[in-house]
């Protein structure tokens, strides 16, 4: 009953941290847009009131015209719609879904001793994951703060900043590779981005405007360096999205994070995320920065080759076909201590020959295909008894 419960929290929690998550990319995605598409307002009326840029658009059977003001308006309105909920649910979300499948289960899903063993202590285990969310947002805020701001306080010289910030990252993919599971070591990873990401809003984006609407009440002139700081923490985060969203998807991948390199093939797929975001950027800006796009293609095709199985020798033609008696010895031994009549992770049985033959498409898929079972080969399967797994299903059809 335990089991069938977390089940069902992991995937109303993995629901939920997918719904905010579109909302708050999708809204980030199109403020990034729209501030690249504005237009200096010829209208006098729009000059007089304040307005620095606009854009006029077509959508749903309405027509749109949006103006963008800085600092503010002269005259601030009382109902003001805020874009900060987005991002807090889906670090909430996520951060729980972490907790329900990685923490609860760090046994399992966050520890491989063939990388590092914590000594057996998952306590420790714990402690470090937690510490790969927090910590890397203060290097990440100090990279910022010391590096991106000029000495008047105004932001300074920002690509320095993000080539810091990418070389951090490449550290830290790298250390939590050598720390965690495979698949949990690339979550980790994904998650310490998206922790920078909201904390970016919640502890400088969202007061930067709290602050310039005080003032602004209060009868005093707004300070720019706000929304200038503000504008510097958006535009990082529009870069990390799609890496992050890459770590996201990976643990659907057992041959990305299972690779003896991992932390290189995920920080060359998170680079290949961050240039397809960037040529959306400079897209906007009406620059038509094509070679960005052939990088990509190239990086990809590099890792789709890097990644490749090595070609294995054909079986001979007169191999007599696996029986299910062998391959029941080889469930026995790599599969049934999961899914037995007493314990039946995610509801699949496999300690008798009928349930075998029930599951044989789910076995073939989890363990020959994604080789994503035994999860972090906690049980040694090897290369020849998944060949022999394969060769006794495909024999089937």
């Amino acid at each position: 009953m335990e089991s069938y419960l977390l089940d069902w929290a992991n995937l109303l929690l993995r629901w939920l941290h997918v719904i905010v998550g579109i909302a708050w990319i999708g809204a980030s995605f199109y403020f990034v847009w729209l501030d690249n598409h504005l237009h200096k307002p010829e209208a006098e009326d729009l000059k007089a009131k304040g307005v620095d840029g606009e854009l006029w658009a077509v959508h749903g059977g309405g027509f749109y015209n949006p103006q963008k003001y800085m600092v503010a308006p002269r005259n601030l309105p009382q109902d003001l719609h805020w874009f900060y909920w987005e991002s807090y649910w889906t670090w909430m979300s996520g951060f729980a879904l972490f907790v329900v499948l990685y923490l609860f289960n760090a046994d399992t899903f966050l520890i491989d001793k063939r990388v590092y063993d914590w000594g057996g202590s998952t306590t420790a285990a714990i402690a470090a994951a937690l510490g790969f969310l927090a910590l890397p947002w203060l290097v990440y805020d100090q990279i910022c703060r010391r590096f991106g701001h000029a000495r008047d306080g105004s932001i300074g010289n920002d690509g320095r900043v993000l080539a810091l910030i990418a070389a951090f990252i490449v550290l830290m993919s790298w250390a939590a590779t050598q720390l965690f599971a495979g698949r949990a070591a690339w979550l980790i990873v994904g998650a310490s981005i998206a922790t920078m990401m909201s904390a970016n809003v919640f502890f400088w984006i969202i007061p930067g405007q709290k602050q310039v609407i005080a003032d602004m009440r209060a009868g005093r002139t707004p300070d720019p360096l706000h929304g200038q700081r503000g504008k510097q923490r958006s535009v990082h985060n529009t870069y990390f999205t799609l890496p992050v969203l890459v770590t996201m998807l990976s643990n659907h991948y057992g041959f990305l994070y299972s690779h003896a390199q991992s932390w290189l093939v995920l920080v060359l797929l998170m680079l290949a995320g961050a240039l397809v975001r960037t040529w959306f950027v400079k897209r906007h800006k009406g620059v038509n920065a094509w070679p960005l796009l052939v990088a990509v293609a190239v990086l990809l095709a590099g890792l789709i080759v890097w990644l490749a199985p090595a070609a294995k020798p054909a079986a001979p033609a007169a191999a007599p076909v696996p029986t299910l008696a062998q391959v029941q010895a080889v469930v026995e031994q790599r599969c049934v201590m999961c899914h037995n009549a007493d314990l039946a992770q995610k509801g699949m049985q496999l300690h008798t020959p009928a349930l075998i033959e029930q599951h044989a498409q789910a076995v073939y898929q989890q363990t020959v295909l994604l080789k994503l079972m035994p999860l972090n080969n906690a049980t040694g399967i090897t290369d020849e008894e998944r060949t022999l797994l394969k060769r006794w299903f495909e024999a089937r059809r």
